[in-house]
């Protein structure tokens, strides 16, 4: 039976919830909710995009080398006590309190079905700020460290439940490979149609090629020293007009496929850092607790 809903016919006197709400906002929010909840079965319970804030307390069970050349390890954490983690989905990322202090977000690129452990991996940048050092020099088994999270801002829409399309096409560059590998194993599971591109400077500066390899041809492995730079072509190898293409690598790869995707396909990506500023200009803010001005430039 169909049944007409209300319209409202003005806005509603108070914004913030003191007052009864709109019988049509409630029934639209009742509808969310059944469709966010009717996602859980992908991944034990985790909510696209949902914030986890909770301070985390983890212990360092496992760490390994995963790319030589560019000096890639990765970190296996687990509770203190050996119990289960909070539940995250393809594309998550936590924040890492480190034992001086420093807090780092890594991409999560174990298997979320995994409840007892997250993975983790840190590529060593010796010219940057020192995060990346200390990861490597000073975090070993039996490490203790503060994690918070985990947080989503890369979610993973699989076709059917979120996505309208019927091809995933995932593109990583080096490090990038850390949000897409669970992305790719869950496609594998749901036995999805997909393929990717893996790109880096050499096979050696590859992390978790072993893993990656295990998929067959349904991934394309391309490096600079062998392919050259690689074209928007070389990167969307296997996609289709109807793919939704998920990429996460520095920014000239990003620029590079997004420049190349097709307009009509869904395109998901992650960079390294944020976007150049071009033709900035400085301005003021005005910080509304104090009135304080800040000019920024």
């Amino acid at each position: 039976m169909n049944v007409a809903l209300p319209i409202p016919d003005a806005m509603p006197p108070d914004l913030y919830g003191r007052r009864e709400r709109d019988p049509l906002l409630r029934v639209l929010e009742r509808l969310m909710n059944a469709h966010m909840h009717s996602l859980r079965f992908l991944h034990r319970g985790e909510v696209v995009g949902e914030r986890r804030d909770r301070c985390l307390p983890v212990v360092v069970v496992h760490r390994a080398v995963e790319a030589h050349d560019d000096n890639v390890v990765s970190f296996t954490l687990a509770s203190p006590d050996g119990g289960e983690l909070p539940a995250w989905r393809a594309g998550a990322h936590i924040d890492v309190e480190m034992p001086s202090g420093r807090l780092r977000q890594y991409s999560l690129c174990g298997d979320p079905a995994d409840g007892k452990h997250y993975r983790i991996a840190v590529r060593r940048i010796p010219s940057g700020d020192g995060g990346s050092i200390e990861m490597h020099d000073d975090v070993g088994v039996g490490s203790s460290l503060i994690i918070r999270g985990p947080r989503n801002a890369f979610a993973f829409a699989v076709p059917g439940h979120g996505s309208t399309a019927d091809h995933l096409h995932f593109v990583a560059g080096g490090i990038g490979i850390t949000p897409i590998l669970p992305m790719m194993r869950l496609a594998y599971r749901l036995g999805l149609d997909w393929s990717m591109v893996y790109t880096g400077r050499s096979r050696a500066s590859l992390p978790f090629l072993g893993e990656i390899t295990d998929y067959g041809d349904r991934v394309t492995i391309r490096t600079d020293d062998v392919d050259g730079m690689p074209s928007a072509d070389m990167l969307l190898t296997g996609s289709r007009t109807t793919s939704a293409v998920y990429a996460c690598g520095p920014m000239p790869m990003i620029a590079v496929l997004n420049r190349g995707v097709h307009p009509g396909s869904e395109f998901h990506f992650e960079r390294f850092s944020a976007p150049p500023i071009v033709n900035g200009a400085e301005f003021e803010v005005e910080l509304a607790r104090t009135g304080q001005l800040e000019r920024v430039s």
